[in-house]
């Protein structure tokens, strides 16, 4: 997957749910597989890690983790992700370290917090004492305080950020517990793509942003905040930009910005994309225009079954049109739409609002879908009968990771 793949729109035939749409992915391990999906579903796919991982051989401090749990005998240990898990004997193994955390781990009691954990712990020829039935880091917390752990040893096992709301109440209850950094995450190497991608967000060139990790989100926020652009990017998630993360988890940065976000019921990256599409498809505008069904997507329109892409400018003009259905829209509103779309207020006049309307004409092959009112404006040409189809917020919950 390039930084900015295209996909072009076709008839009803060969027409995908989200093709007219533009989503931008802002992982950094399995992008390739996210942005696959969206786009075997119609999605234009716009790439923008906003981390990066550290190589784990580079990484000083798994390195001195992994001393650390050698030292001394463990008491228990906790994996939370299989790739996490694996990468950190993958990681021991480089080291000549492999063989004595091999032991060490055979010899302890491990407590796999899902079915991934709990694969991978078995693949390693290990076998799990305690896995919870949730896949929650908080069972996993009951079932430790419920048997005790003032004065003994524990093991957590990291995916790219700590877990200070399983770490610390461990430590509250008299625990010393080795924390174990694997993947940790840091920023891009070259922030400009995710640049990129903001501004997008904020000229409503992007329909969906899509979070597969915590930090990704975390990050994605403190780039826009640096560079003067944080409540912009706050507006345009909470209006027009669906945020869609594989789990609560990773929403819990977004959420607590105040950006709304939606989730699917299970943290998995095919059910993320299936989210992404049920959203979407849902908040499309269906309206009857001068005898012919029209669909207005993100970027494109769907006339009787036909995808048309619309350009940025002309389509910020039909997105107000449409939210009129029918009624006249002043030249004056239609101008202030082209100024917000461009991201700055160098449309300085009227005739910028004529040209865009002549270009929407064009890609629509449609002239008499939208109408001239002489010294009033331009409306869509709206059946009497048709009724707009709003946005709908979506239903979709999210399950604990």
């Amino acid at each position: 997957m390039t930084a900015a793949s295209h996909t072009t729109g076709g008839t009803a035939t060969d027409r995908t749910p989200l093709s007219g749409y533009t989503v931008g992915v802002t992982a950094s391990r399995r992008a390739d597989e996210l942005g696959a999906l969206l786009e075997r579903r119609g999605a234009t796919v716009l790439h923008a890690p906003a981390i990066r991982i550290v190589p784990l051989a580079d990484d000083a401090e798994l390195l001195a983790a992994t001393q650390q749990v050698l030292a001394e005998p463990v008491d228990a240990v906790v994996v939370t992700t299989g790739i996490g898990f694996r990468g950190w004997l993958e990681a021991a193994e480089g080291w000549g370290m492999g063989p004595a955390l091999s032991r060490r781990l055979a010899s302890t009691p491990v407590l796999a917090r899902g079915p991934k954990a709990r694969g991978a712990v078995r693949a390693a020829g290990l076998v799990e004492s305690w896995s919870p039935e949730s896949e929650c880091s908080a069972e996993v917390l009951s079932h430790l305080l419920a048997r005790g752990v003032a004065g003994r040893r524990i093991v957590v096992q990291q995916h790219g950020e700590p877990v200070p709301a399983l770490v610390e109440p461990l430590r509250a209850a008299g625990a010393t517990v080795v924390e174990v950094p694997v993947y940790r995450w840091t920023t891009p190497e070259d922030s400009a793509p995710l640049d990129r991608l903001i501004d997008a967000a904020l000229v409503g060139q992007v329909d969906a942003l899509t979070f597969t990790s915590a930090p990704a989100a975390a990050n994605l926020l403190r780039r826009a905040e640096m560079t003067g652009r944080g409540e912009g990017l706050r507006d345009a998630l909470r209006a027009n930009v669906v945020a869609a993360c594989v789990g609560s988890v990773t929403a819990a940065p977004l959420e607590r910005a105040g950006v709304p976000t939606v989730c699917p019921e299970r943290a998995r990256i095919g059910a993320l994309a299936r989210t992404v599409v049920e959203v979407l498809v849902s908040r499309a505008v269906r309206l009857r225009v001068a005898g012919r069904d029209f669909e207005l997507r993100g970027h494109a329109v769907v006339l009787d079954g036909e995808l048309r892409p619309v350009a940025p400018a002309p389509m910020a003009v039909l997105r107000v049109l449409a939210a009129h259905a029918g009624h006249v829209v002043p030249r004056a509103e239609l101008l202030a739409a082209l100024r917000g779309n461009s991201g700055r207020d160098a449309v300085a006049d009227e005739h910028a609002v004529e040209t865009a309307v002549g270009r929407l004409r064009g890609a629509l092959g449609e002239p008499r879908l939208v109408r001239t009112v002489v010294k009033r404006g331009y409306r869509l040409a709206v059946e009497a009968d048709a009724s707009c189809g709003r946005p709908r917020s979506a239903s979709v919950r999210a399950r604990a990771d």
